[in-house]
């Protein structure tokens, strides 16, 4: 076992993911900056899924738009792949950070993204995790190179060839692999969820536990109608309904996608910038899917605010240890929380930490979808439930509007919450209407 320590000095970190860490890395003689992805043995059910991890990126050597592996290196505990280092970050913090945003910007990012796929697949390669946070940019210059990141789940696959163990991230989970019998068309289906989720800044098909989400996929009902979809090109509605096509055998392969009308370099798309929404949206997705069980893989904890009151129960998908933070918002101790429980916890910041909860509390106050709360649309959920009380209203909007611009976006409403107040008060029941929590 070759001391990766001897050849590189580790740096600060870089990231931190479900089975390890990257940290920035320099080569001892050359001063070369690198990025290691430190893996830890134990996280690992087998060896193998990181041996061919390195043999499909050794495989994939070469390719401008993949991440190249300088490395591997192994010693008792972890295993190190020392690579390419993509100062530019993650894509989706790119796009948020421009400030501006068009259908011509999207066509040229899944282009680019198309062609990787395109390219794993002429090489023998299934990617079966494409999601945004596995596409890096190589520098911070505007012209920077889009690299593909990650193949811990990719496997090499013959023609004709049909998988059937599930992996990749929920929300870009195609339904063939849901139902264990998938080719490489399922790496399309994720892409169209990129797509998706750039043009309307939501993913497609949404719950709030990886089960809901996995029944969305299946059911593959694509909302073209609502916010911002009336504003977007027919080309490329119809270029998102050919990808998120539920049946593999009439989607659209990487290459037909690649020669639709609306992705073409002198293509349909136009050049207009999209709705300010989109990028409010693209924010709290990307804020909530750092936590999400939508952007891990496989894992399965999570509840959904739907319809109806929330039971409090035992299950096999971590219902146990939810259950702390359900009491605390369960004022009348009934094993339910109803509307009124719901928003009172809400006002009076009693702590509510997980994510999904979060971000769905944030949308039902958010009435416009702005990506804002402000002082009038707290007034009006709260005068809807005879709650009203204008200093409560006062003081929530003084602790958390930290930018003291008037209002509450996502990450300030997200930090308000995780923050509480053990120590509040009960507001007044009034008359009861069951809520969204199932």
């Amino acid at each position: 076992m070759e001391d990766m320590r001897a050849t590189y000095s580790m740096g600060k970190e870089l990231g931190r993911g479900q089975f390890g860490v990257t940290h920035l890395c320099t080569h001892r003689s050359t001063g070369e900056k690198l990025a290691c992805k430190t893996i830890t043995k134990r996280k690992l059910a087998r060896k193998e899924d990181v041996r061919r991890e390195v043999q499909i990126m050794h495989h994939l050597s070469g390719q401008r738009n993949v991440v190249f592996l300088r490395g591997a290196y192994e010693d008792k505990h972890n295993v190190h792949l020392v690579m390419e280092l993509c100062a530019g970050g993650e894509l989706f913090n790119r796009i948020i950070a421009k400030g501006q945003y068009t259908e011509r910007g999207a066509a040229s990012l899944l282009r680019t993204i198309v062609q990787i796929v395109h390219t794993c697949h002429a090489m023998g390669v299934m990617y079966r995790d494409i999601k945004p946070e596995n596409f890096l940019l190589l520098s911070k210059a505007e012209d920077a190179p889009l690299k593909a990141n990650d193949f811990g789940l990719s496997v090499f696959f013959k023609e004709g060839e049909v998988l059937r163990d599930i992996a990749g991230s929920a929300y870009y989970i195609a339904p063939e692999v849901l139902k264990r019998r998938y080719c490489p068309e399922a790496d399309i289906w994720s892409v169209g969820v990129m797509l998706y989720i750039f043009l309307a800044g939501v993913p497609p098909f949404w719950a709030e536990n990886e089960n809901g989400i996995f029944t969305a996929i299946l059911r593959g009902q694509l909302d073209l109608s609502s916010e911002p979809w009336p504003h977007i090109s027919p080309g490329e509605k119809d270029l998102v309904r050919k990808i998120l096509h539920i049946n593999p055998k009439e989607r659209l392969t990487a290459f037909q996608v690649l020669n639709h009308p609306w992705i073409k370099e002198d293509g349909e798309a136009p050049d207009t910038p999209l709705d300010n929404v989109v990028l409010n949206r693209l924010k709290q997705f990307r804020a909530m899917n750092q936590r999400s069980p939508g952007s891990r893989r496989c894992s399965r904890t999570s509840t959904k605010i739907t319809a109806g009151p929330l039971r409090l129960k035992s299950s096999k998908t971590g219902w146990q240890s939810m259950e702390p933070s359900y009491q605390t918002a369960d004022a009348d101790g009934n094993g339910l929380i109803d509307y009124d429980e719901f928003v009172t916890a809400t006002v009076h910041m009693n702590k509510l930490d997980r994510e999904e909860h979060l971000y769905t509390a944030f949308q039902y106050f958010d009435k416009d979808n702005s990506g804002y709360i402000t002082r009038e649309e707290l007034e009006q959920a709260l005068k809807e439930q005879g709650l009203y009380d204008a200093e409560k209203i006062k003081e929530v909007i003084s602790d958390a509007d930290s930018d003291n611009d008037g209002r509450i976006d996502y990450s300030e409403f997200a930090a308000m919450m995780r923050k509480g107040t053990a120590g509040a008060e009960p507001m007044n029941n009034k008359k009861r209407r069951d809520v969204v929590l199932e």
